[in-house]
């Protein structure tokens, strides 16, 4: 708990006013002991009610939204942070990775930064003298060992406090998503080094916002919101839960997840079991239901479906003659399903329309149905943030 202070400040305060504001409250506490400034006190809870067990070589990512006391807890359990209420324990010795440049001296070089740091996360001096070079060649930081850390980038320290936190012998290992600041190359490098760490029966704590990676590294999870647990356990399905929340909720904002028009009398994206969906991940297979009333019986009749990016430009089309559903039923229901490990992840959307190619429109549906594609550990997790196109190519590739 952290206690957040409110106070009303004028715009402006000369030292006049503050001299006489300061008499008139001191005169006011010396004729009441009662008074009270009007200062607001207001308990702001980071975390509560935050249990949980982590086993010897468990793997656990720690996942949720911005504010939602993922970073105060790995502090409670590196020790830097004091729990108001409760208690964590421990056994086995931490190493830590939680602020870029937590533990260095600017003014120190990273050779004298290595044994800094690597004393303040519990390593002696032997233990640092016998692992330096390989502390150094991790971190690739060999031309700048003797350079003061201050002139290092942020990768830099990164890269280095890094190789220090992996290459201690502790039971524990907590990082933070620091690596973020990393590039892609190092990011894969660290966290081949965190899955050698976890075969070794070392313990992994790791918290990012890139769910793929977290789900190639992490063989349990644990979702925070507001500083409570809400769920934890196989990673795929607090990852899926996670997701799954926070799509419907910008959905609800952006706009409904179905739509009607003249002829199409209900749309939507649903999952396998005909319920509705409007994220997805890579690997599932995507749903559209599509109920609608077909304007006149003709052999040309077509349902057209064209998919959009986010950059509204066109993925696939699909046209689908309407004629061999047609029984004598004007009122035809169909569920179209586009294959997993298919569409790449991020936002897409459709245009679909009833039409006599070439001569009529009979409705015409522009930019519905907005759904999502979520990376949840593909091959491609390693480059996150870098686009890799709108397909997954299903290839093969022999030796010739």
């Amino acid at each position: 708990m952290y206690i957040i202070g409110h106070q009303q400040q004028e715009p402006y305060l000369s030292l006049r006013d503050v001299l006489t504001d300061g008499v008139k409250q001191w005169w006011s506490r010396l004729r009441n002991p009662q008074y009270h400034t009007h200062k607001e006190i207001e308990e702001f809870w980071a975390l509560r009610d935050v249990n949980f067990d982590i086993k010897q070589g468990d793997r656990v990512g720690i996942i949720g939204r911005n504010g939602a006391g993922k970073s105060t807890l790995l502090k409670i359990l590196s020790r830097i942070t004091e729990p108001t209420k409760g208690r964590v324990k421990i056994s086995g010795r931490v190493a830590s990775l939680l602020e870029v440049g937590t533990g260095f001296h600017p003014e120190l070089t990273g050779r004298e930064n290595i044994y800094l740091n690597g004393a303040i996360v519990g390593m002696s001096k032997t233990e640092i003298t016998k692992n330096f070079d390989e502390i150094v060649a991790f971190a690739e930081v060999e031309k700048f060992l003797d350079t003061p850390v201050k002139r290092y980038s942020s990768g830099m320290y990164v890269r280095l406090a890094f190789a220090i936190a992996a290459h201690l012998k502790s039971e524990i290992l907590i990082v933070d998503e620091v690596l973020a600041v990393g590039d892609a190359q190092f990011q894969n490098k660290c966290l081949g080094k965190m899955n050698e760490v976890s075969t070794q029966g070392r313990t992994v704590l790791f918290v990012s916002h890139n769910m793929g990676t977290i789900s190639k590294l992490c063989d349990k999870c644990i979702l925070l919101d507001k500083g409570n647990t809400i769920r934890a356990g196989a990673t795929l399905e607090v990852i899926d839960y996670y997701l799954e929340e926070s799509k419907s909720q910008i959905e609800k904002v952006e706009r409904d997840n179905s739509f009607s028009g003249n002829h199409f009398q209900t749309i939507s994206m649903s999952d396998n079991n005909l319920g509705d969906r409007n994220s997805y991940r890579f690997d599932e297979d995507v749903f559209i239901k599509i109920g609608l009333i077909l304007p006149e019986f003709n052999i040309s009749l077509e349902l057209a479906m064209r998919l959009i990016d986010r950059n509204k430009k066109a993925v696939f089309t699909i046209h689908e003659q309407l004629n061999k559903y047609f029984d004598g039923n004007k009122h035809l229901n169909l569920i179209v399903k586009i294959p997993k490990i298919f569409l790449t992840p991020g936002r897409y959307s459709w245009i679909m329309c009833i039409n006599h190619p070439g001569i009529r429109y009979y409705d015409l549906q522009n930019d519905v149905l907005p759904f999502t594609i979520s990376e949840t550990g593909s091959d491609f997790s390693q480059y996150d943030g870098q686009d890799y196109g709108c397909v997954f190519v299903n290839h093969s590739t022999r030796k010739i």
